[in-house]
């Protein structure tokens, strides 16, 4: 199982200003045998059965601190079908934790991150060639290669697509843009080629589009397999697509930038991403493309990341 990557967690910031919450993460923190859960979860999700049995706990023991650690939104606790029903998969959901005693005695207290989620089957448009398919955390959604599947009403409940050109294109809201002084903007998601069953050298060229202007070409290498993704139902053939690249893109008051590396003179300003009330985020493959290799999208049942797009807004 590949680690899980500490850029997509959230950083918790802790002050004497919300004693009550400061308090609860502090107590689940307390117990050396949580601190030793949260270790064993850094590198890889557990199941709740999983983890009992390492730390040779009864179930409900086990069940009690890992309800602790939710509560305090250090870790996730997510449904995962199995052969013996449904079973609950943990993962980390916080990459670090500080406490700044002097936060409430400050006239400056930075606004904290806003997180806006976009399951991937809301998208608001679409254009899909075939092969092409659409499936939930629980089946297919509708015959495979029909495009009719992705027109379909339940395309929402969608937590895999995949086609082989076309777009899909999202409204995000700017609510959040304009609740604070924007610093710079992230959009982190879950994304790989396509191809029949799955190939490890498969390039394909994935346009990233906001407003219908071009910020990048994200080339994939590959459509993943040959091991199961980490969030995959079981339900999912191994012979199929396993998980993607996790991307992450910056969007800036400078410029664009994917891990530090300028990629677009497009900006906030330029991209009218605080016009009106929302603005659109599109993945699409050129049928003209050098690299016609398709696109397969992961949302949080699927895939390596138990997220779908997440868009996050950091304030000055």
């Amino acid at each position: 199982m590949a680690e899980q990557n500490p850029i997509s967690k959230k950083e918790m910031t802790l002050s004497l200003s919300d004693i009550e919450h400061t308090a609860k993460i502090c107590r689940a923190l307390s117990s050396e045998t949580r601190l030793e859960i949260l270790r064993c979860l850094v590198g890889k999700p557990m199941t709740i059965s999983q983890l009992a049995e390492q730390f040779y706990l009864p179930i409900s023991s086990m069940s009690l601190h890992i309800n602790t650690l939710k509560d305090a939104g250090l870790i996730t606790v997510l449904p995962k079908p199995g052969i013996r029903g449904t079973r609950k998969l943990c993962g980390i959901s916080a990459a670090s934790v500080f406490l700044d005693l002097f936060a409430h005695e400050n006239r400056f207290v930075r606004k904290p991150p806003a997180y806006i989620y976009m399951p991937i089957g809301h998208y608001c448009n679409c254009e899909v060639t075939p092969p092409c398919g659409i499936a939930t955390a629980n089946s297919y959604l509708y015959e495979e290669d029909s495009p009719y599947g992705f027109y379909s009403t339940d395309h929402i409940n969608a937590s895999l697509l995949w086609l082989t050109s076309g777009f899909l294109e999202y409204q995000f809201s700017n609510e959040a843009l304009h609740t604070g002084e924007v610093d710079h903007i992230e959009f982190s998601f879950e994304i790989c080629s396509e191809a029949p069953g799955f190939n490890n050298d498969w390039p394909s060229d994935i346009c990233f589009e906001l407003n219908h202007r071009h910020i990048v070409t994200l080339h994939t290498q590959a459509d993943y397999g040959g091991r199961r993704g980490i969030y995959n139902p079981s339900w999912w053939n191994d012979s199929n697509t396993q998980f993607g690249e996790f991307k992450i893109i910056h969007i800036t008051h400078t410029g664009c930038y994917i891990n530090g590396q300028k990629v677009s003179d497009e900006t906030i300003e330029s991209l009218a991403l605080l016009n009106g009330y929302c603005f659109t985020f599109t993945l699409k493959v050129d049928a003209d493309s050098e690299h016609v290799g398709g696109m397969n999208l992961f949302g949080k049942f699927f895939g390596d990341y138990a997220q779908d797009i997440i868009m996050k807004v950091d304030y000055v």
